[in-house]
Protein backbone atom coordinates (compact mmCIF):
# COMPACT_ATOMS: atom_id res chain seq x y z
CA UNK A 1 0.00 0.00 0.00
CA UNK A 2 1.39 3.66 -1.03
CA UNK A 3 2.25 6.10 2.18
CA UNK A 4 -0.58 8.39 0.71
CA UNK A 5 -3.51 5.90 0.91
CA UNK A 6 -1.97 4.78 4.38
CA UNK A 7 -2.19 8.80 5.67
CA UNK A 8 -5.86 8.49 3.99
CA UNK A 9 -6.77 5.28 6.06
CA UNK A 10 -4.95 6.89 9.54
CA UNK A 11 -7.17 10.29 9.20
CA UNK A 12 -10.42 8.99 8.08
CA UNK A 13 -10.92 8.86 11.84
CA UNK A 14 -10.64 12.58 12.47
CA UNK A 15 -11.43 13.86 8.70
CA UNK A 16 -14.89 11.29 8.38
CA UNK A 17 -16.32 10.90 11.95
CA UNK A 18 -15.63 6.80 11.12
CA UNK A 19 -12.96 4.30 10.40
CA UNK A 20 -12.75 2.43 6.83
CA UNK A 21 -13.78 -0.52 8.89
CA UNK A 22 -17.02 1.18 10.29
CA UNK A 23 -17.69 2.47 6.52
CA UNK A 24 -16.92 -0.67 4.73
CA UNK A 25 -19.82 -2.13 7.63
CA UNK A 26 -22.01 0.65 6.32
CA UNK A 27 -21.60 -0.25 2.58
CA UNK A 28 -22.34 -4.06 3.24
CA UNK A 29 -26.18 -2.70 3.98
CA UNK A 30 -26.60 -1.26 0.79
CA UNK A 31 -26.43 -2.72 -2.52
CA UNK A 32 -25.23 -0.51 -4.76
CA UNK A 33 -25.03 -1.26 -8.64
CA UNK A 34 -22.22 1.25 -9.71
CA UNK A 35 -19.19 2.63 -7.56
CA UNK A 36 -20.28 6.27 -8.17
CA UNK A 37 -23.78 5.39 -6.55
CA UNK A 38 -21.67 4.69 -3.60
CA UNK A 39 -19.85 7.73 -3.60
CA UNK A 40 -22.84 9.60 -4.18
CA UNK A 41 -24.55 8.08 -0.77
CA UNK A 42 -21.28 8.70 1.47
CA UNK A 43 -21.14 12.14 0.41
CA UNK A 44 -24.84 12.91 0.47
CA UNK A 45 -26.01 10.84 3.72
CA UNK A 46 -22.71 11.30 5.56
CA UNK A 47 -21.39 14.28 4.34
CA UNK A 48 -17.70 12.75 3.35
CA UNK A 49 -16.02 14.63 1.08
CA UNK A 50 -15.61 13.45 -2.98
CA UNK A 51 -11.73 11.90 -1.92
CA UNK A 52 -12.22 9.98 1.21
CA UNK A 53 -15.83 8.62 -0.02
CA UNK A 54 -13.95 7.51 -3.37
CA UNK A 55 -11.14 5.60 -1.41
CA UNK A 56 -13.92 3.95 1.35
CA UNK A 57 -16.11 2.48 -1.88
CA UNK A 58 -12.74 1.29 -4.00
CA UNK A 59 -11.32 -0.31 -0.56
CA UNK A 60 -14.25 -2.01 0.42
CA UNK A 61 -14.54 -3.90 -2.58
CA UNK A 62 -11.29 -5.36 -2.30
CA UNK A 63 -11.70 -8.90 -1.08
CA UNK A 64 -14.87 -9.09 -2.90
CA UNK A 65 -13.37 -11.14 -6.22
CA UNK A 66 -9.87 -10.96 -7.39
CA UNK A 67 -8.32 -9.22 -10.41
CA UNK A 68 -7.94 -12.87 -12.10
CA UNK A 69 -11.17 -13.81 -11.02
CA UNK A 70 -12.65 -11.29 -12.85
CA UNK A 71 -10.30 -11.24 -15.99
CA UNK A 72 -11.31 -15.26 -15.97
CA UNK A 73 -15.35 -14.59 -16.03
CA UNK A 74 -14.88 -11.89 -18.99
CA UNK A 75 -12.75 -14.54 -21.22
CA UNK A 76 -14.98 -17.58 -20.27
CA UNK A 77 -15.59 -18.49 -23.53
CA UNK A 78 -13.68 -16.16 -25.01
CA UNK A 79 -10.34 -17.47 -24.64
CA UNK A 80 -9.04 -16.97 -28.10
CA UNK A 81 -8.98 -13.17 -27.55
CA UNK A 82 -6.58 -13.81 -24.78
CA UNK A 83 -3.43 -12.94 -26.59
CA UNK A 84 -4.88 -9.97 -28.04
CA UNK A 85 -5.51 -8.87 -24.39
CA UNK A 86 -2.09 -10.25 -22.96
CA UNK A 87 -0.24 -7.98 -26.01
CA UNK A 88 -2.59 -5.04 -25.15
CA UNK A 89 -1.06 -5.34 -21.88
CA UNK A 90 2.48 -5.61 -22.41
CA UNK A 91 2.60 -2.52 -24.80
CA UNK A 92 1.12 -0.34 -22.04
CA UNK A 93 3.22 -1.70 -19.37
CA UNK A 94 6.07 -0.05 -21.16
CA UNK A 95 4.90 3.21 -21.34
CA UNK A 96 5.65 4.02 -17.76
CA UNK A 97 5.37 2.89 -13.85
CA UNK A 98 2.57 5.34 -13.40
CA UNK A 99 -0.11 2.74 -15.59
CA UNK A 100 -3.10 1.41 -13.04
CA UNK A 101 -4.29 -1.99 -14.89
CA UNK A 102 -8.04 -2.41 -13.40
CA UNK A 103 -9.91 -5.20 -14.24
CA UNK A 104 -13.72 -5.07 -13.72
CA UNK A 105 -16.95 -6.68 -14.01
CA UNK A 106 -16.90 -6.39 -17.93
CA UNK A 107 -13.97 -4.66 -18.90
CA UNK A 108 -10.46 -3.24 -17.85
CA UNK A 109 -9.78 0.41 -17.06
CA UNK A 110 -6.28 1.54 -18.26
CA UNK A 111 -5.34 4.56 -15.99
CA UNK A 112 -2.53 7.07 -15.12
CA UNK A 113 -3.51 10.04 -13.55
CA UNK A 114 -7.53 9.54 -15.27
CA UNK A 115 -8.74 6.64 -17.78
CA UNK A 116 -7.14 6.72 -21.09
CA UNK A 117 -8.40 3.15 -22.27
CA UNK A 118 -10.37 0.55 -21.62
CA UNK A 119 -10.51 -3.11 -23.57
CA UNK A 120 -13.63 -4.97 -23.20
CA UNK A 121 -14.03 -8.48 -24.72
CA UNK A 122 -17.23 -7.28 -26.52
CA UNK A 123 -18.22 -11.00 -29.01
CA UNK A 124 -16.41 -14.03 -28.46
CA UNK A 125 -14.89 -13.13 -31.62
CA UNK A 126 -14.08 -9.39 -30.97
CA UNK A 127 -12.19 -6.94 -28.33
CA UNK A 128 -13.31 -3.14 -28.36
CA UNK A 129 -10.45 -0.78 -26.99
CA UNK A 130 -12.03 2.45 -25.70
CA UNK A 131 -9.49 5.42 -26.26
CA UNK A 132 -10.10 8.52 -24.50
CA UNK A 133 -8.53 11.12 -27.90
CA UNK A 134 -10.25 14.55 -27.33
CA UNK A 135 -9.80 16.07 -30.64
CA UNK A 136 -8.68 13.01 -32.99
CA UNK A 137 -10.54 12.48 -36.39
CA UNK A 138 -12.48 9.78 -36.65
CA UNK A 139 -11.36 7.13 -39.37
CA UNK A 140 -12.70 3.73 -41.09
CA UNK A 141 -10.37 2.10 -38.10
CA UNK A 142 -10.17 4.57 -35.42
CA UNK A 143 -14.27 5.28 -35.10
CA UNK A 144 -16.67 6.65 -32.79
CA UNK A 145 -17.05 5.32 -29.10
CA UNK A 146 -19.68 3.50 -29.89
CA UNK A 147 -20.60 1.24 -26.54
CA UNK A 148 -18.37 3.02 -25.05
CA UNK A 149 -20.55 6.30 -24.63
CA UNK A 150 -18.99 9.08 -22.96
CA UNK A 151 -16.18 7.03 -21.28
CA UNK A 152 -13.82 7.13 -24.84
CA UNK A 153 -14.01 8.90 -27.51
CA UNK A 154 -12.62 6.18 -30.24
CA UNK A 155 -13.11 2.64 -30.25
CA UNK A 156 -10.92 0.48 -32.22
CA UNK A 157 -12.53 -3.25 -33.30
CA UNK A 158 -9.59 -6.33 -32.84
CA UNK A 159 -10.49 -9.86 -34.08
CA UNK A 160 -6.37 -10.69 -34.14
CA UNK A 161 -3.50 -10.24 -32.69
CA UNK A 162 -1.95 -8.54 -36.22
CA UNK A 163 -4.27 -5.80 -35.73
CA UNK A 164 -2.24 -4.39 -32.40
CA UNK A 165 0.19 -3.03 -34.80
CA UNK A 166 2.05 0.29 -35.12
CA UNK A 167 -0.64 2.14 -35.82
CA UNK A 168 -2.65 1.32 -32.81
CA UNK A 169 0.22 1.35 -30.35
CA UNK A 170 0.76 5.22 -31.53
CA UNK A 171 -2.91 5.53 -30.79
CA UNK A 172 -2.97 3.97 -26.51
CA UNK A 173 0.49 5.95 -26.42
CA UNK A 174 -1.02 9.06 -27.14
CA UNK A 175 -4.14 8.61 -24.95
CA UNK A 176 -1.59 7.58 -22.19
CA UNK A 177 -0.01 10.59 -23.14
CA UNK A 178 -2.63 12.80 -23.16
CA UNK A 179 -3.97 11.21 -19.72
CA UNK A 180 -1.44 13.14 -17.27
Amino acid sequence: MDKALQTMIDNMPDKTGKSLDEWKSILKTKAFVKHSEAVKYLKTAHNVTHGFANTIVSLSKEGQKSSDDLLVNQYQGKENLLTIYEKLIAIVNNFGEDVKIIPKKTKVSLDRQRKFAVIRPSTKSRIDLGLKLKGKSITDRLENSGPFGTMCTHRVRLNDIKQVDKELIEWLKEAYQKAE
